[in-house]
């Protein structure tokens, strides 16, 4: 699959331009390991639906539109998690209809949830794989644009926007940390890289497809054991990511559930941010050390997700 490119995220952010929010940076100092470290929070968490996804499947419904591919039947995507919220907003924006494909095992808050913002949820089979199956039937059925949550062409360059707005606004060149599941924000903002410019791709070690590929060689299929997988849970890096990331200056690391559990809990704690455990795990990696400052760069940190719930694990100390 091919790479994305830099006029791949520039179109893309012409066709979401003030649809979305421009989320804001949030210029702080954090307590690490090696003491306070200056860095900027790219507060995404603040994007309509919670999360940075409605910027990729709004770009892929309008492109859509541009070019004839997109009918009376609307979109339609198989996921639980903040994918399927992203393209429930993006389709409401869009003023088309979205259908929701999950195994009838899934969370009724979650069903409910997504019913809620307006989508169709359709409910098949007994776990995600069988769903995703039925959705591609389900899609070429009914003429639906059928989006992937993160390995496809629009929907990376989408989440690239996040990486034009952080050139933008803060003094460079930069580093960037982000949080991967699948990749598909890794390699938008990888698209987006200048001269000087770097990009650390952060997963926990029980859910770390990119880290396990760049050992191997080449995209492998992995085991899932982190408290993170709920919202990095691929087991397979994507194959655009895969692509745009094999040229630019994109290193990977992990960190321990442990870390990233401690990260989430900093973060409300010393700021009142309240996240999901995938986005803190981006956190945990500055934290721990395991990505320091360097002298020639500022230290940015996406803030990709909050859907979650003070309950979780802030009140299980």
């Amino acid at each position: 699959m091919n790479a994305t490119g830099l006029d791949d995220v520039l179109a893309a952010e012409t066709r979401i331009a003030g649809s979305l929010r421009r989320t804001p940076g949030l210029h702080t100092t954090v307590d690490t390991v090696d003491g306070p470290c200056e860095v900027v929070f790219k507060l995404e968490y603040t994007q309509v639906g919670g999360c940075f996804k409605p910027r990729g499947s709004l770009n892929a419904i309008r492109h859509a539109d541009e070019s004839g591919r997109l009918g009376e039947a609307g979109v339609l995507i198989a996921s639980g998690g903040n994918a399927a919220i992203g393209a429930v907003w993006a389709a409401r924006i869009a003023g088309t209809t979205c259908t929701v494909v999950v195994p009838q095992t899934a969370p009724q808050v979650k069903v409910d949830t997504l019913r809620g913002l307006g989508a169709e949820v359709a409910q098949v089979g007994d776990r995600y794989q069988v769903a995703a199956d039925a959705a591609v039937e389900l899609a070429q059925q009914r003429g639906a644009l059928l989006l992937h949550a993160y390995d496809q062409p629009d929907i990376v360059a989408g989440a690239g926007t996040i990486g034009l707005e952080l050139a933008e606004d803060v003094d460079g060149p930069l580093t960037t940390v982000v949080s991967v599941g699948g990749g598909g924000l890794l390699g938008g903002l990888a698209a987006t890289l200048r001269p000087g410019d770097r990009l650390v791709g952060v997963e926990p070690v029980g859910s770390s497809c990119l880290h396990q590929a760049l050992e191997a060689g080449h995209p492998v299929a992995v085991d899932l054991d982190s408290v993170a997988a709920d919202s990095l849970g691929a087991t397979r890096v994507g194959d655009i990511c895969w692509a745009t990331v094999a040229d630019r200056p994109v290193s990977s690391v992990v960190v321990t559930d442990e870390q990233l559990t401690s990260a989430r809990r900093y973060l409300w704690e010393s700021f009142r941010i309240l996240v999901e455990h995938g986005t803190a795990t981006a956190v945990a990696a500055v934290l721990a050390g395991v990505v320091r400052p360097e002298p020639d760069s500022t230290l940015c940190v996406v803030l990709c997700g909050a859907n979650t719930s003070l309950r979780t694990d802030l009140d299980n100390r």
